[in-house]
């Protein structure tokens, strides 16, 4: 083995591309100083030589002796790292030697392996591979670095990071290759995580979010090149989080990955299935040549979804909504193609729902003049918290034992600066929608907080000012905000029990965490108190009265206004009333407006009643002068 060589050139192979452990370097530094002064007493001898048969051989036995020092030091030098593999090749592609890693690896011992080929030691097909690979680094004297799996003896796999290197003779000519081999195994799998993580869906399986955008940001030119189209299905499970409330989120992933392979079975290969978040799912159906086929696949999809899910002992059904946008038809031309695509997809599957689910809804021009009010909208929404453009009104509650006003209702407005006043059931959607309503809610509370203290003085035995909410402010993410409101009371030394919340059935039953009910209960520790609102046309199940600390019932307007015209009403009102009694709930009876409903409210034991037979909602100002002269009753 051309061993003065070989330890000569190791440290000058080894090149950016393969980066050895610090032990390669320094035991490397090493070899190639103790071959420096090799060579120096070889040159000291061979001067001092003479024609002296017997010097000569003196002089050739120790330069033997210091041949097998060397050819021990590298044994050793290539045996003291345990992590890496090395080998040494001739031209021919014999083994010269190698260490101990590469003999375990192979399975054999160094003898077993020095002097054969690779064609003697493995199978011919990758010992082919392998000798075309060695004859290209030794023909044109550069290095190869590469990823290569090798079985081990006990059959397990292994990446191992290979360096394969030409060294060379003092006449430059190649005298064979050495061979470095590190375990990255571990590395691998970590890295394939970390990009399973990043690009797809761990639920699912499916493209991620970031995958997908990346994906249509890029099918977007190769359409445009194509002159062909690209279609967009923005997909929403209807009832997933009824199923999902009820049965639990274990039951409810389940579906989610059954969802994702039968969307998956309806697409092609080229075609991008990803999931979003939640229930929601996106197809991109690349090079579309004909629109008709875009509906098949949609088609295909809602009838797939529409099929009973067997999830564990249970059996489900749901629907789909999907939303469909094509590009380069429903394009304006905006710099940012990939959030208008989503947009536009988003509102066509909100069409569909609107319809009753189980369908596909294309975008469409007027839902197009839709988006962009909505956008505007949002714009504006924006601007009015930041410039304070809302304003609340009061509609008072007449007490039916007093005849006197003792708590009213805080309602929103919007004053537009140019379409002048807005009425909550037309941005309060959005609001809730776009999370605004958090930021809106706040700031009704506070402002219904100041009025309440200032009423309350009014009266001995206190006044109430009800405030109403929206189930989207009592989510986790938004627990903050009560934590405030409490703050605030304390801080200005409001009573608790001047507020009242008022909160729909579905916050109460839609609860499978537990939020809602933990920010209620925080709620009433600061005597803050509870009025369902809407009672009657909700779930109505009854269990959530005795469980949850309520003071309030509401009873809907829908069953007011029907007082007068259906015995039958009359007769749920007044078991409302009862019921609500017996539990120790006051009930308020809402949208009042008739003499004989205030009549039949009154006979039933109803407690408060508002509504238009008494007054309209007004401004702050007017009902606190009408408190202070006790110029209103019933």
């Amino acid at each position: 083995m051309h061993h003065r060589l070989l330890a000569r050139q190791l440290q000058r192979l080894m090149g950016k591309d393969f980066i050895p452990d610090e032990r390669w370097s320094s035991l490397l530094q090493l070899v190639s100083d103790s071959y420096h002064e090799a060579d120096r007493e070889r040159g000291l001898l061979e001067n001092a030589l003479t024609v002296n048969s017997d010097e000569l051989e003196t002089a050739n036995a120790q330069l033997r002796a210091k041949a097998e020092g060397e050819e021990a030091l590298l044994r050793s030098f290539t045996n003291s790292i345990p992590e890496d593999l090395f080998f040494a090749k001739s031209v021919d592609g014999l083994y010269m030697g190698c260490n101990e890693v590469f003999a375990r690896v192979m399975g054999l011992s160094e003898n077993e392996i020095v002097g054969k080929s690779d064609a003697q030691l493995i199978s011919a097909d990758k010992a082919e591979v392998l000798r075309a690979l060695e004859r290209d680094v030794l023909n044109t004297g550069k290095r190869n670095v590469q990823d290569e799996w090798i079985m081990h003896p006990d059959g397990s796999m292994h990446c191992m990071e290979m360096l394969r290197a030409p060294y060379f003779g003092v006449d430059g000519k190649p005298l064979g290759l050495i061979g470095i081999g590190r375990d990255v195994t571990v590395k691998k799998q970590a890295d394939k995580k970390n990009h399973q993580l990043a690009f797809y869906d761990t639920l699912t399986g499916l493209a991620n979010r970031h995958t997908f955008r990346e994906n249509l940001k890029h099918e977007i030119p190769h359409a445009d090149r194509a002159r062909l189209s690209l279609a967009l299905l923005l997909i929403d499970l209807d009832q997933f989080k009824e199923i999902n409330d009820t049965l639990g989120h274990l039951v409810g992933d389940v579906l989610l990955v059954e969802a994702a392979r039968r969307i998956s079975a309806c697409t092609r290969e080229s075609d991008t299935v990803a999931r979003l978040g939640g229930d929601e799912f996106t197809v991109i159906l690349s090079r579309v040549k004909d629109p008709k086929d875009v509906e098949l696949v949609a088609q295909k999809i809602i009838e797939r979804l529409g099929e009973p899910f067997q999830l564990g002992e249970s059996v489900v059904n749901v629907s789909a909504s999907i939303g469909i946008t094509v590009y380069p038809l429903d394009a304006s031309g905006a710099e940012e193609q990939v959030d208008e695509l989503l947009m536009n997809a988003d509102q066509a599957m909100y069409e569909a729902k609107k319809q009753g689910g189980k369908r596909f809804s294309h975008f469409t021009q007027s839902l197009q003049t839709a988006l962009q009010e909505r956008l505007h909208m949002i714009t504006d929404l924006r601007a009015a918290i930041r410039e304070n453009q809302f304003h609340l009104h009061y509609q008072p509650m007449m007490d039916m034992a007093t005849g006197h006003i003792r708590m009213a209702e805080a309602l929103l407005r919007w004053d537009h600066p140019t379409r002048g006043i807005i009425m909550p059931k037309d941005f309060i959607p959005l609001a809730e929608e776009t999370g605004l309503i958090v930021q809106i809610g706040d700031w009704v509370f506070y402002e219904a907080a100041r009025w309440a203290s200032r009423w309350n003085e009014l009266f001995p035995d206190g006044f109430q000012v009800c405030v109403n909410t929206s189930p989207v402010q009592f989510r986790a993410e938004s627990a903050a905000s009560q934590i405030k409101w409490i703050e605030h009371l304390q801080s200005h030394n409001i009573p608790g029990k001047c507020m009242v919340i008022e909160v729909t059935e579905g916050v109460l039953l839609n609860n499978a965490d537990g939020d809602s009910l933990k920010m209620l209960a925080n709620l009433r520790h600061a005597n803050i108190q509870i009025a369902i609102d809407d009672f009657g046309i909700g779930y109505s199940s009854l269990a959530y009265l005795h469980k949850f600390d309520i003071e309030y019932l509401k009873i809907d307007k829908s069953f007011i206004n029907s007082l007068s015209k259906d015995e039958r009403v009359t007769v749920l009102c007044e078991a409302i009333i009862v019921m609500a009694h017996k539990l120790g709930l006051q009930v308020i009876g809402e949208g009042v407006e008739h003499h004989l409903q205030d009549e039949i409210l009154d006979k039933a034991g109803c407690d408060f009643v508002q509504g238009y037979l008494y007054s309209r909602p007004i401004p702050a100002e007017q009902l606190d002068a009408i408190l202070r002269h006790g110029a209103m009753g019933r």
